[in-house]
């Protein structure tokens, strides 16, 4: 008789999951609290208009196609992959803008007119950089994280004194560049890893890798292209997806978990994982079989929350790419209104996608698919007047920056920030970014994936390992059920 799985969350890391287990045998039920499957990556249709809520950004192509990989799948199975060009516009201090080029050669000579010799130190840095993505999103993240034995393996060990864990990720490029543009450049990817960058390991320049090296893509019809196509592989492998279906308890014996409790329901399971908020999870709904305590979690750094906007104008815009980072204001002063002293940043960075510039079917003809994001510390008080207030600036800096003022051709606007994150997901503190990157919180400091009390009970998702981001979580979800597969044999 088939093992019974139940798995909280319809979320990537939860379909992720899902899908390894039912491969394996496993009789696997997903239980989704929201109308809708895909967690953060959920989408809305308005007017025409065809809204992502949360991921905008397609970086790792190797990450999703491995997964497919794994289900006999390729990417092109599922959507049509276009690779940006420019990546993406940066808007300075100077008001001047920067298309980053997808070319190399022409980055290179971009890098070169800043600073001499700065397109051959780029060479060398990226040479570094994909030295860390390999090992880390080949051997380190794929590690369940439960032990530092894990680590003992001539690759990683060896890895480990290569990924520059304790030089801070701002020190370690400064060691190659010096020109602001470039360090800017350089130092965006980290802003939603949870600490400014020069508390950030330089590790994380792994993610220069995965941006300048492996580029931004586009899932055309969407980045829910990409949950469409994890629901399909999970239904093939007779996954049951439940949706309106919040698990609200469970019930135990002695030191197994037996049933959750959804909807005045009891569903029994052999094992179960939670791919819904960690911190809930664990303080709201194990009675007494938490695996950290109160004073645990408010110890944690968190990555930042986000203040969004999803808005539809009813006309073509100028001087805009798919994706633009407003960086006019210092990335410093922000980073401190969000980690150091956390309130409402008084001149905010903010990125500004417009995904209709690629996708014709993210609009209705003749119009642009706006979405707004403001990062901002997790926890504030936030109301409607707040987000107001935001907006309009959002809009005074879009006109001034760029020459298109759309205040009055706006047709549809709504906003998500961090009331919205802790009701639809009971995401701690309404963070967007799960815990921040820091060292104190990287792979076996990370809440672990295995439960202390409950024998039967295990955690995916962005608050364990590997991290925060669409990529990490499909391999969470990987690493959750292919540690449960394995102990199940011995």
């Amino acid at each position: 008789m088939k093992k019974k799985v139940t798995v909280l969350g319809a979320g990537v890391s939860s379909l992720s999951a899902a899908s390894f287990l039912a491969k394996n045998g496993y009789d696997v039920t997903v239980l989704e609290k929201n109308p809708t499957i895909g967690g953060r990556a959920r989408q809305f249709k308005e007017q025409g208009f065809v809204f992502d809520m949360g991921p905008s950004w397609y970086w790792m192509p190797d990450v999703f196609e491995r997964f497919y990989n794994e289900f006999g799948y390729t990417t092109s199975d599922f959507y049509e992959l276009k690779r940006l060009d420019p990546s993406y516009r940066v808007y300075w201090p100077d008001k001047s803008y920067t298309d980053v080029p997808a070319s190399m050669k022409e980055l290179e000579e971009w890098f070169e007119s800043l600073e001499k010799g700065s397109a051959k130190n780029l060479r060398k840095f990226l040479i570094d950089a994909k030295y860390k993505y390999d090992v880390g999103i080949n051997d380190l993240v794929h590690k369940p994280s439960l032990s530092l034995f894990e680590f003992v393996d001539k690759r990683v060990l060896t890895g480990l004194f290569s990924m520059h864990l304790l030089s801070s990720f701002s020190s370690y490029i400064r060691k190659y560049f010096k020109h602001p543009k470039i360090l800017s450049l350089l130092e965006f990817p980290v802003l939603f890893l949870g600490a400014m960058p020069n508390e950030t390991p330089a590790l994380y320049s792994l993610m220069n890798y995965a941006d300048i090296s492996l580029g931004t893509w586009y899932p055309m019809g969407g980045m829910y292209k990409f949950i469409e196509a994890f629901e399909r592989i999970a239904k093939e492998q007779g996954v049951t997806i439940l949706t309106n279906s919040e698990v609200t308890g469970f019930t135990y014996e002695n030191d197994v978990a037996l049933s959750a409790k959804v909807n005045g329901n009891d569903f029994y399971s052999d094992i179960f994982i939670s791919g819904a908020d960690y911190q809930h999870t664990d303080r709201k709904l194990l009675n007494g079989n938490a695996n950290y305590s109160e004073e645990y979690w408010n110890k944690r750094t968190m990555a930042p929350s986000s203040l969004l906007f999803y808005v539809g104008v009813n006309k073509k815009l100028n001087n805009l790419q798919h994706h633009n980072l407003f960086f006019d204001e210092s990335l410093e002063d922000h980073g401190k209104e969000i980690y150091k002293d956390p309130k409402w940043p008084t001149k905010p960075l903010f990125y500004l996608s417009v995904p209709s510039v690629t996708d014709p079917s993210a609009a209705p003809e003749g119009m642009e698919n706006m979405f707004f994001l403001i990062p901002i510390a997790p926890d504030l008080e936030d109301n409607e007047e707040t987000r107001e207030r935001y907006f309009n600036m959002l809009l005074k800096r879009l006109t001034d920056l760029t020459g298109n003022d759309i205040s009055d051709s706006i047709v549809y606007k709504r906003s998500f920030c961090i009331s919205d994150f802790k009701k639809d997901y009971h995401a701690f503190k309404g963070n967007a970014y799960g815990l921040a990157n820091t060292l104190r919180q990287t792979a076996i400091l990370k809440p672990r994936l295995k439960n202390k009390h409950l024998k039967n009970f295990f955690y995916t998702g962005q608050l364990t390992v590997p991290g925060p981001g669409v990529p990490p979580s499909i391999i969470s979800g990987e690493v959750v059920a292919k540690h449960i597969i394995k102990n199940a044999k011995k």
